[in-house]
């Protein structure tokens, strides 16, 4: 599986490239407004985390409400970077957008899928990326997980002649708030799993390990006063 981050935070992109496992960044409106950027510098801000990451995808989202609207900001943001991913969120206007976009080779992330069959639409109008949420379906007393399942396996019972030779349409996990989170999304074959920086770093960490560790270095210690 790979791992994508889900934040717009320079230094943190910084970090988990450095660590060799990076394979993708996601952001939206309210991880940039976190970063405290305006809206002139979005693009410019969506350019240094393409020049970070050259040869990884990197989703840039519309705030468009309309199609013909999300068509000119998609064509935009792509124009940015080679690797600007456009992000659009599920709904009747994306749609056609995202048919627009698939056919002039701009690869479209859909985001904000909550069902299957919203999942499907997206595929079928040309999705590179199918981005279901987990947290935020938990948030609603759902199972987040089963749903995910779900949509991963009526994704994968199709095939789609936008991307065959780029693998896609590809399953980003997106949401995720827990190690938890990323273990199921590996055992039912989610494609992809975008993380919060935070949530990353509890991947890498275990009690038994963090425990193991110092427990050798309390034994190295002996070695060295000895």
């Amino acid at each position: 599986m790979k791992f994508f981050i889900d934040t717009a935070n320079l230094d943190e992109i910084r970090e988990a490239e450095a660590w060799g496992i990076l394979a993708g960044v996601t952001t939206n409106p309210s991880l940039y407004a976190k970063t405290g950027g305006k809206l002139a510098d979005f693009e410019n801000h969506m350019a240094k985390i393409c020049e970070i990451c050259k040869d990884i995808p990197v989703s840039a989202e519309s705030t468009a409400e309309t199609t013909e609207e999300m068509v000119a900001e998609g064509r935009r943001l792509a124009a940015i970077a080679p690797n600007i991913v456009v992000k659009l969120p599920i709904c009747e206007a994306s749609l056609p957008a995202c048919h627009t976009l698939a056919t002039e080779g701009i690869r479209v992330n859909m985001t904000l899928i909550f069902s299957a069959p919203q999942a499907l639409l997206a595929a079928s109008a040309g999705a590179r990326y199918i981005s279901p949420f987990v947290g935020r379906f938990e948030d609603c007393g759902e199972d987040g997980i089963e749903q995910l399942e779900t949509v991963v396996t009526c994704v994968k019972n199709y095939e789609y002649g936008y991307w065959e030779q780029e693998g896609g349409p590809e399953i980003i996990t997106a949401s995720v708030r827990t190690p938890h989170h990323v273990t199921q999304a590996a055992l039912m074959g989610a494609d992809i799993a975008t993380v919060p920086f935070a949530a990353l770093k509890k991947c890498v960490h275990h009690p038994l390990t963090d425990k193991g560790l110092a427990s050798f270095a309390a034994d190295w210690e002996k070695v060295v006063n000895a």
